[in-house]
């Protein structure tokens, strides 16, 4: 695996983790109303909690993926031949 490949592959599991985390961990209560704002937005998202989660999830899931298709377990040339 080429290395613009790996970021390539790192860039779209971080993304799919990232959105898949961002429901977790909301509370949509809120003390105070201002107006004009959505009420369905939440009052603290923990947003830099959610990137340190996925960032050390998709590192943990590249390093898996990287190491099947080293190893050759995973292969899609074997696959298709």
């Amino acid at each position: 695996m080429s290395i613009t490949g790996s970021i390539v592959i790192f860039v779209i599991i971080w993304w799919i983790i990232f959105f898949s985390l961002l429901p977790i961990d909301v509370n949509r209560n809120k003390k105070k109303i201002i107006e004009g704002e959505d009420p369905g937005s939440p009052e603290n998202p923990r947003i830099v909690k959610k990137f340190v989660y996925t960032t050390l999830l998709s590192s943990l899931f590249f390093l898996i993926i990287y190491y099947l298709v080293h190893y050759n377990y995973l292969n899609l040339r074997n696959f298709l031949m």
